[in-house]
């Protein structure tokens, strides 16, 4: 479980392809604290540690992460947003975040707010999955609140930290993330689903 509050900043410094799957390695400075098999949400993926370097670690993303995330347009140099697993009993700052992405999106509109920034998101209605005002989203593994709901996007205002500590400061218009909906309603979404069915 992570909370989506991004530790730091990586950068890609390689990647590697063995048959379907994907070898990335990140430069972080919170390789020194890893430690192999744990668990690190690389923009809002859940991967496991399978080697360390010096600063260096390495994760890998198999065919099923790759076709449904936007880890498959990872290019080397490209900034990632890290964070590690939350502890029992840590204060939990943003919301209940499973590094489990359910679809991507495509930013459609960036807008200076007086210091701050507005992104707008599209994504695939298709797929069932909701966004509500004032609800809690994972965009890229950043925990954020929905503002302008609509059936097929909505938007996160972002205020200058989370623009200087995350990779929103890369976005243009176009740019692919990675949503991992608030979990609470998907299971919402899915009763409702099976109700009307019924």
């Amino acid at each position: 479980m992570f909370t989506g509050i991004i530790e730091d900043l990586g950068v890609v410094s390689n990647l590697k392809e063995e048959f379907d799957n994907l070898h990335i390695t990140i430069k972080s400075v919170l390789t020194s604290e890893l430690k192999i098999d744990q668990s690190v949400a690389h923009n809002g993926v859940c991967l496991t540690v399978i080697g360390i370097d010096n600063d260096q670690y390495t994760v890998t993303a198999i065919k099923e992460t790759l076709d449904k995330t936007n880890l498959k347009t990872l290019k080397i140099n490209d900034s990632v947003n890290l964070e590690r697993a939350m502890k029992l009993g840590d204060r939990l700052d943003g919301h209940m975040v499973q590094g489990h992405v359910d679809q991507t999106a495509v930013c459609t509109h960036i807008e200076g707010a007086n210091g701050s920034w507005v992104f707008t998101f599209k994504y695939d209605a298709s797929l069932n999955n909701i966004t509500i005002e004032k609800g809690s989203i994972t965009v890229n593994g950043t925990s954020l609140t929905v503002v302008n709901s609509k059936t097929d996007s909505f938007s996160v205002a972002i205020i200058p930290y989370t623009y200087n500590h995350t990779n929103f400061s890369t976005f243009k218009v176009g740019t692919m993330v990675n949503l991992e909906f608030d979990v609470l309603g998907k299971y919402v979404a899915k009763l409702l689903s099976l109700k009307a069915n019924n």
